[in-house]
């Protein structure tokens, strides 16, 4: 059932719908953030947010600024790409 199917059947039913992200939103931009962080991990990125320290640690890191991460034209394309599905999905960040 889609969203707008469910905001039209909690109005019939006088009921106000629950607004939160469907489960496949919410897989969506967990997906988006590993894919995004997994390419700054690669390049040697030094992460600040204890949620990314936790799934990528920071061993070996060599950049404190997501500047001066020595990525490819492809790899940096990628990146953009990843954070506008993100922002199209209402990701957090």
């Amino acid at each position: 059932m889609t969203a707008r199917a469910v905001a039209f059947a909690c109005l019939i039913a006088g009921v106000a719908p629950v607004l939160t992200a469907p489960p496949a939103q919410a897989q969506s931009c967990e997906e988006f953030w590993y894919r995004r962080n997994s390419l700054y991990r690669q390049a040697g990125y030094c992460f600040r947010t204890a949620r990314a320290i936790q799934t990528f640690g920071n061993a070996g890191c060599q950049y404190d600024s997501e500047a001066d991460v020595p990525l490819s034209a492809r790899q940096r394309a990628a990146i953009a790409r990843i954070a506008q599905e993100e922002r199209d999905l209402g990701c957090p960040r």
